[in-house]
C-alpha cells in the first residue's frame, strides 16, 4: 500500500473518540513508502535523542548515528560542549568515525585527513600542489545539538523550537524527580526485526506486562494502579506505583525532594517521536527509536541511577540487580514485538479496540497523523 492510503486509513482512524478507538491499521506498519514518508518528515524534522551526557563526559567521548540517512558524530570537545557534525570526511566523503569510543583526533580511514574535535580540518597529506586548496576553508558541518534535562538532543531542522521551550510541560511534570542529574550506566545499541512504532506502542502500554512479562516483572504489575491520562501534543505518559521489592526503585532515604507515593510512582514517558523513558525514584532506563524501512528498528538501550543511589556504597549491587532484569525483559519484549510485527504482515491481521490502559497508543497515533502529509 502506499504513503497516501496508509496516511488516509491512520487519519480516519483517530478521528473517532478514544473510547471507540482501534490500534493503528495495519498499513503504517508494512508500508515501506510510509516508513520512507515518517523518515522524510518526522524524523528529518524533530529532535532525536542520542544518549545522555553523562555517557559523554570526557574530550574526545563521541558516538555515531544515522539520523534520517544521515551519518552525524555527536562528541564532547576540548572546550567541553557538546557538538554534533556530519560524520563524512570532506576530501572523498568517506564515512569517519565508527561505533563509539574516545579519540583526540577525528582521522579518515581512506586517505588520512584528520579533523580536530570542532570540525576544522588539522592535517591533509599531500595537498600542497593542488593550488585551489585552503586547509582553513575546510570544517565538518554542523548540526543542532542540546543538552535538555541531561540528555543530547540533534535535529536536523534549524528551525526546530529548543527541547526546553517545546518539552516545558516533561520538565514541569517531573521536577521532583531531578532527572537532570541522574547519571548513565550502560549505553547500547541493537537491530530488532519490527516496526519502530510497535516497540514505541510496547512501552506506552503497561497492559501487556502481567503476560508478555510473566516470567520477570509480570507478577509485580497491577493493572488497577496503572494511570493513563491523556496525552500532550509532544508527549504521552502513564503511571505505575512500585512496592519495596526492588528498593532502588523507590526514593532513596536521604531524598527529601518527594513526597507521600510520589516516592514510590514509576512515570513512563514517551517523548515524541521516539524518547521512551521509564523514571522511577532511584534509576532510569530509556530507549531510543530510529525506524530502519518497515520492518527493523535501531535502539538506543541505556540507563543508570539517580544521584542518591549513584552514591550508595550498596549502589552497584542493586543496578547489578536491576541490569540483569533490563536484560531480561528486554528478552521478552523483543520477542513479544518481533511477533507483533509477523502477523502485521498476515492477510488476515485486522486491528481490534483499544483497551483504556492503552490511552497513550491512540495518542501517539494522533501525533504520527498530524507530522504526516
Amino acid at each position: 500500500m502506499n504513503a497516501y492510503d496508509a496516511l488516509a486509513q491512520l487519519k480516519a482512524n483517530v478521528a473517532v473518540p478514544f473510547s471507540q478507538a482501534h490500534a493503528m491499521p495495519k498499513s503504517v506498519y508494512t508500508s515501506e513508502d510510509f516508513a520512507a514518508r515518517e523518515v522524510e518528515q518526522i524524523f528529518s524534522k524533530e529532535w532525536f535523542c542520542v544518549g545522555r551526557a553523562s555517557g559523554l563526559s570526557k574530550p574526545g567521548d563521541y558516538l555515531t548515528l544515522e539520523l534520517a540517512n544521515q551519518p552525524i558524530m555527536v562528541l564532547r570537545d576540548r572546550a567541553g560542549n557538546l557538538r554534533a557534525q556530519s560524520n563524512v570526511c570532506l576530501h572523498r566523503m568517506s564515512i569517519l568515525l565508527k561505533d563509539s569510543g574516545n579519540t583526540g583526533t577525528i582521522v579518515c580511514p581512506y586517505h588520512g585527513w584528520s579533523y580536530n574535535l570542532d570540525g576544522s580540518l588539522r592535517a591533509a597529506p599531500a595537498m600542497t600542489r593542488n593550488e585551489g586548496f585552503c586547509k582553513d576553508n575546510y570544517r565538518l558541518p554542523q548540526i543542532r545539538c542540546e543538552e535538555w534535562l541531561g540528555w543530547v538532543m540533534v535535529t536536523l531542522n534549524p528551525d526546530a523550537p529548543s527541547p526546553y521551550k517545546k518539552l516545558a510541560d516533561v520538565k514541569d511534570l517531573i521536577a521532583d524527580y531531578g532527572m537532570e542529574n541522574y547519571v548513565e550506566d550502560f549505553h547500547e545499541q541493537f537491530v530488532w526485526n519490527t516496526n519502530w512504532k510497535v516497540l514505541a506502542e510496547n512501552f506506552m502500554e503497561s497492559y501487556h506486562l502481567p503476560v508478555c512479562h510473566a516470567k520477570t516483572i509480570g507478577g509485580l504489575s497491577k493493572l488497577d494502579e496503572m494511570v493513563c491520562p491523556p496525552g500532550l501534543a509532544t508527549f504521552n505518559y502513564h503511571t505505575i506505583l512500585k512496592d519495596d521489592t526492588l528498593k532502588i526503585a523507590l526514593a532513596h532515604p536521604s531524598n527529601t525532594r518527594m513526597q507521600g507515593e510520589r516516592r514510590r510512582t514509576t512515570f513512563l514517558l514517551a517523548i515524541y517521536p521516539s524518547l521512551l523513558i521509564t523514571l522511577t525514584p532511584g534509576y532510569f532506563w530509556y530507549l531510543s527509536l530510529h525506524p530502519k524501512g518497515a520492518g527493523q528498528v535501531r535502539v538506543f538501550f541505556g540507563g543508570g541511577m539517580s544521584p542518591d543511589f549513584a552514591n550508595d556504597p550498596d549502589a552497584q549491587a542493586y543496578f547489578k540487580q536491576l541490569k540483569g532484569l533490563l536484560d531480561d525483559v528486554n528478552v521478552e519484549d523483543k520477542g513479544c514485538t518481533e511477533r507483533v510485527y509477523r502477523g502485521l504482515c498476515s492477510d488476515m491481521a485486522k486491528p481490534g479496540h483499544l483497551s483504556h490502559l492503552e490511552r497513550p497508543n491512540f495518542d501517539f497515533a494522533t501525533y504520527i497523523a498530524s507530522m504526516l502529509k
